[in-house]
């Protein structure tokens, strides 16, 4: 499924590629295929693109949103973060890479949430961390 059918962001901050799993409100597996043309990979780090850890939790944060944005109690909606605990990098990402990416939601409420992520390459771990997010309307206002 393409991601930019359940959630709002679009390029260059679009960091997933396809949603491969989903389950509404509970669970949402997608992955993010690293070709190397990225807008950060030329800053980091020259000679040694690295696919920064932050870029990482953030994919993980849009994957668990579509698993949100897929359960029809949130059409309308927009989870934000509220925060970032635990989070571990164990392996460097590079440029021709797929970042296989997990979120399960963990606790959900119409006005916040928690989830647990898992991000993955060939299997070995790359990052994890749980996220925790909140729930506010779609538009601003």
């Amino acid at each position: 499924m393409d991601p930019a059918e359940l959630i709002p962001h679009r390029a260059p901050f679009l960091l997933l590629d396809e949603i491969t799993e989903i389950v509404p409100g509970e669970v949402a597996r997608g992955t993010w295929h690293l070709t190397g043309d990225e807008w950060f990979f030329a800053g980091h780090f020259p000679g040694r693109p690295t696919l920064p850890g932050v870029l990482m939790i953030e994919s993980l944060a849009q994957c668990g949103a579509a698993a949100v944005l897929a359960d029809p109690r949130y059409v309308g909606r927009l989870p934000l973060f509220g925060g970032v605990e635990r989070a571990r990098f164990r392996r460097q990402v590079v440029p021709g890479e797929t970042l296989e990416l997990e979120l399960t939601v963990t606790q959900l409420s119409a006005r916040a949430g928690k989830g647990t992520g898992k991000a993955t390459v060939d299997g070995k771990t790359a990052c994890e961390a749980q996220l925790l997010f909140v729930i506010v309307d779609a538009q601003a206002g």
